[in-house]
């Protein structure tokens, strides 16, 4: 007997909603938690900065030499020296983040400020290409403020670099965290009044 999909859909959907049911303390003090630590980032946003790059150096690292590993006795695959400059640029980056969290935070603030960019200048173009659709002018105002946000940073370089990254880690981590607590506790609130 085979489901379709609408009732696979329904049957994992029932299974989230039973699990998150059951163990909705750890969801809520998981949310918590996040809170927490997203307040800690977005208090300190330099020191979660240079967490958060010595984090990822670390992790360079370590993918490097898992993958330097799997390459011995591989020199006769296909791309094999690709592969090892791979290995090489992922070591050799995450050592130059670790000797130089600066110069680390300096080029993650590049790519966020690229990223600010294009993702506003697509929603500008998706606004204009929508506009006689209801609301259209929210997405046009969500990509002008990311053009702006990208300019304003581009033109606060390098001081900026210091505290973004930490306060944009300790908002995701505050948003995620006060999400998951909020489920948790509408879903307790929910069983509390259904069940007898």
């Amino acid at each position: 007997m085979s489901l379709s999909l609408e009732e696979a859909s329904e049957v994992f959907h029932d299974a989230v909603r039973d699990t998150v049911r059951r163990y909705w303390i750890w969801y809520f003090l998981q949310g918590a938690v996040l809170m927490a630590a997203g307040v800690l980032a977005i208090v300190y946003p330099a020191i979660s900065s240079v967490a958060v790059i010595s984090l990822l150096g670390w992790l360079l690292i370590i993918s490097g030499l898992a993958q330097a590993v799997s390459l011995i006795g591989a020199s006769k695959v296909p791309h094999f020296w690709l592969q090892l400059i791979s290995v090489a640029l992922a070591a050799l980056i995450g050592l130059l983040f670790l000797r130089d969290s600066g110069q680390g935070l300096v080029a993650i603030t590049l790519l966020l400020i690229v990223f600010f960019m294009i993702e506003g200048i697509a929603k500008l173009i998706f606004a204009l290409t929508i506009r006689p659709f209801p609301n259209w002018h929210w997405a046009l105002a969500s990509g002008l403020l990311g053009i702006v946000l990208s300019l304003i940073l581009w033109w606060s370089l390098p001081q900026v670099a210091v505290w973004l990254l930490g306060l944009l880690l300790g908002v995701k981590l505050v948003s995620v965290g006060f999400s998951m607590a909020l489920l948790a506790w509408h879903v307790r609130q929910v069983s509390r009044s259904v069940l007898p």
